[in-house]
């Protein structure tokens, strides 16, 4: 070997050492820079830093450095590794500049990912046949000859698994749905959870994953519950007994729906009378939801609420038996409502030198026993309200709302107490709301019935204008509360 064979080793091993690292510290900065901005090409600059510039190197040291020849089997294994690794990221850079900076609303945010995985596949196989030519001298007619053959051997073999395959490319061409979109295919329902080449994932309501391949949805019929829109329409039927007038029980399942968290308010929930069947009347109630995922618990929620407003309605849920009355006179039921009445009376301290016989039969025919369920409010702020509650198990809430909507508890209410006295005796609307916080029973005491009551007990009025005084202090602190704590917020300086 001679000194100018020597020197041009020299020359090319300097080279590699003094670029390489260089270069690799040059590729990996700007992939930083680019990973800061959310740029794709990153991805394209790692590739090149990691793939093509190490085998590149190896490339150059083996034929520059070391003397291998060009038909050496080394050389040209790592000839074909790079020219893979070039294809590599050369379909990397494709990709990043058409799709993953594509805008909204072009043909390549629609085109789907199989469809780019597939013409990504050929693309390669295309190239690698093109490197086995070119460094290895195949003969690619034998080549492509013995592809077409296996070709026949696989399709016949996965003729199912290639169906679903194109199935799924058409389904993903139609875009008829997407991952989370909630989907009835048969008598399954489930939320989308993955699309892959072969087949659909759908997670049901059970929490169970159920692969549907793409060539039987291809052949159903497909629900999509979150498209056009995500809001979505629920019907139940609900049945009352044939002595309750329809009117009534349409306007208490409406106002129902309208207060049962999850329905929307527009567009308003419909009731529509749907039969006369042999032992009641069916109405349909139409509701919207905004998420679909969310039905069984706003099912649940309206269903259990249905129960306490026909129960304070006197609406009767009729069931298919037969049913045995016996009638043991008139006052039977009066009476019943006067122990009733003089129980819940005897709880409350103010109400106990009117625990008579005659006044509490008086009083019971225009008292009524009702019923909230969790979460349901009895008293709404800003609505009037003309009656007296007594509660008579449960536990319940005093809240009051400033003007963005925001509610401030003021006080709880337990057994024995009463509430609804700051508007009985007047127009003006209800300046706090009443919340049941469980399953409350309350007595409700009518104006004129606590008109009543006073004029045959004059220290009652005293005892609940105490009860009111204290109340309104207690609104006025929470108010004042809010306002404090609004007012020791920062809040911007304009010059």
């Amino acid at each position: 070997m001679n000194q100018a064979t020597i020197g041009h080793l020299l020359i090319w091993a300097f080279v590699l050492i003094l670029c390489f690292p260089l270069l690799v510290i040059v590729l990996g900065e700007l992939s930083y820079r680019l990973q800061r901005r959310a740029n794709p090409l990153a991805g394209t600059l790692l590739n090149l830093r990691n793939l093509v510039l190490p085998v590149l190197v190896f490339m150059l040291f083996v034929q520059r450095v070391l003397g291998l020849p060009a038909q050496n089997e080394l050389v040209k294994s790592i000839q074909t590794l790079f020219w893979l690794c070039i294809i590599h990221a050369a379909l990397s850079l494709l990709n990043d500049v058409l799709f993953e900076q594509a805008k909204g609303d072009t043909w390549r945010t629609r085109v789907p990912k199989l469809l780019i995985d597939l013409v990504r596949l050929f693309v390669v196989m295309l190239g690698g046949a093109i490197v086995l030519a070119t460094v290895w001298n195949a003969d690619l007619a034998g080549l492509v000859t013995a592809l077409g053959v296996s070709s026949i051997v696989i399709g016949l073999a996965l003729q199912d698994t290639l169906g679903s395959v194109m199935s799924g490319i058409a389904l993903l061409f139609e875009h008829p749905f997407s991952v989370g979109d909630w989907l009835q295919v048969g008598d399954m329902v489930g939320q989308v959870i993955d699309i892959n080449w072969r087949s659909v994932r759908l997670q049901t309501f059970e929490h169970e994953m159920v692969i549907i391949p793409h060539k039987l949805i291809s052949s159903d019929v497909i629900r999509n519950f979150s498209r056009p829109r995500r809001i979505h329409a629920e019907r139940i039927q609900i049945g009352f007994s044939y002595g309750d007038p329809p009117n009534l029980a349409k306007q208490v399942l409406r106002t129902t729906a309208l207060e049962t968290e999850g329905i929307v308010d527009e567009p308003a929930p419909q009731i529509f009378t749907l039969s006369y069947d042999d032992f009641a009347v069916t109405y349909e109630v139409k509701f919207f939801i905004e998420d679909y995922g969310d039905l069984e618990e706003i099912r649940d929620r309206f269903m259990s609420r249905v129960w306490y407003a026909a129960q304070r309605n006197n609406l009767t849920i009729p069931f298919p038996i037969r049913t045995l009355y016996h009638f043991h006179g008139p006052t039977t039921a009066a009476k019943g409502d006067s122990k009733k009445l003089a129980d819940s009376l005897q709880s409350v301290p103010a109400f106990v030198p009117l625990e008579q016989s005659d006044t509490l039969e008086g009083l019971s025919q225009s008292v009524s026993l009702q019923h909230f369920g969790t979460g349901e409010q009895v008293v709404r702020q800003g609505l009037p309200n003309n009656a007296l509650f007594i509660v008579i198990s449960g536990q319940a809430v005093m809240t009051t709302q400033d003007e963005n909507g925001q509610d401030h508890e003021v006080l709880r209410l337990t057994v024995g107490e009463f509430f609804g006295e700051m508007t009985l005796f007047s127009s003006d609307s209800s300046p706090t709301s009443i919340t049941a916080l469980e399953d409350l029973e309350v007595m409700l005491l009518p104006a004129p019935v606590v008109s009543e009551m006073i004029d045959r007990q004059p220290s009652f009025a005293r005892e609940i204008s105490q009860i009111l005084e204290l109340r309104r202090r207690a609104v006025q602190e929470a108010q004042a509360a809010r306002l404090s704590t609004d007012t020791s917020r920062p809040s911007a300086v304009f010059p």
